[in-house]
C-alpha cells in the first residue's frame, strides 16, 4: 500500500485526486495539507495546516500556487518522500533548478505539466510536427481562476517545439513591430504563446503550424476534470520506479 500525501488538498485537483485514490487497493490517502484549512473535512479525511501532516507519506502530490510550490517540494524532499508536481508555472529555468536540487537523490521527483492523456499526445504530436513548418504558435485557453500564464502545458509544449526547431536550423520569424506591446503573444523558447483566461473555459490548447500554402492545427480540449484522474494515478504508481531523479511529463510511462 502506497501512502499518498496531497498538498493543496482543498483545490480542484486535490479533491479530484482524493476521489481517484479512494476506490484503489494499492493507494491510500495518508495526509492532506493546506495552510488556512486546518481541521476542514475533505473527501480523503481531515485537512491540516501543518506540513508535518505529510511527513510519513511515501509519495506527495504538489498542487499549490506556483510561487510556493518550489519551497514545498524542497520540504517534501527533506521528508524522504517521492514527489509528483502538478503545479503549473515550471519553465526551463525552474526545471533546471529542480534537476540540480534532486541530483544524486535516491528519491524521485516527477513534474507533470498535464495529467490528461490526450494532452500528452497533443504535446508529442506538436513536437513531432514542429521541425517541418516555418511558423509555429500556441494558443492556450483556461478558466478565469487560473493564476498563471502561460500554462504549464504551454510552457512545456513550447520548450519541446523550440528545441527541435533549433536543432533543425529553423530561423526565428521576424514578426516586426506591433502597435500594442504583447499583441503577438509572449515568446517562450522561440515560440509565440497566447494566453486566454475567461469564464466558461476549462483547459484548452491549440498549436498552429504554418508553411507555404498550408497550415496544421493540433488541438486538445479538456471538458471535465475527470480526464486528469488516470494520469494522476499512473504518476503516483510509477514515480518511485523512475530511473532519473527528475522526470518531466508522462510520455515515458506511455511509451512515447
Amino acid at each position: 500500500m502506497i501512502s499518498i500525501g496531497i498538498s493543496g488538498a482543498p483545490g480542484r485537483m486535490g479533491l479530484l485526486s482524493q476521489t481517484a485514490i479512494e476506490p484503489l487497493e494499492d493507494l491510500v490517502v495518508g495526509g492532506l495539507y493546506a495552510p488556512g484549512h486546518d481541521g476542514e473535512p475533505l473527501a480523503g479525511g481531515t485537512c491540516s495546516g501543518d506540513p508535518e501532516a505529510l511527513s510519513e507519506c511515501d509519495v506527495i502530490l504538489e498542487f499549490t500556487h506556483p510561487e510556493v510550490a518550489p519551497s514545498n517540494v524542497s520540504r517534501w524532499k527533506s521528508f524522504g518522500a517521492h514527489v509528483v508536481i502538478g503545479t503549473s508555472g515550471y519553465d526551463s529555468s525552474r526545471i533546471a533548478r529542480l534537476r540540480e536540487e534532486w541530483a544524486g537523490s535516491d528519491r524521485r521527483c516527477m513534474l507533470v505539466p498535464n495529467f490528461s492523456l490526450g494532452s500528452v499526445l497533443m504535446m508529442r504530436f506538436a513536437e513531432m510536427a514542429a521541425p517541418f513548418f516555418a511558423g509555429a504558435e500556441i494558443i492556450e485557453m483556461h478558466h478565469d481562476r487560473k493564476r498563471d500564464a502561460p500554462s504549464g502545458t504551454a510552457l512545456n509544449t513550447a520548450a519541446r517545439m523550440g528545441r527541435v526547431r533549433r536543432a533543425a536550423g529553423i530561423p526565428s520569424i521576424d514578426r516586426g513591430r506591433t502597435k500594442e506591446d504583447g499583441a503577438l503573444g509572449a515568446e517562450v523558447e522561440g515560440v509565440p504563446v497566447h494566453s486566454v483566461r475567461s469564464p466558461g473555459l476549462l483547459a484548452h490548447q491549440e498549436v498552429i503550424l504554418g508553411g507555404v500554402g498550408e497550415y496544421l492545427t493540433i488541438r486538445h480540449d479538456t471538458t471535465d476534470l475527470a480526464s486528469f484522474a488516470a494520469g494522476i494515478v499512473l504518476a503516483l504508481r510509477s514515480v518511485a520506479s523512475l530511473e532519473e531523479p527528475v522526470t518531466v511529463g508522462l510520455d515515458g510511462l506511455l511509451g512515447l
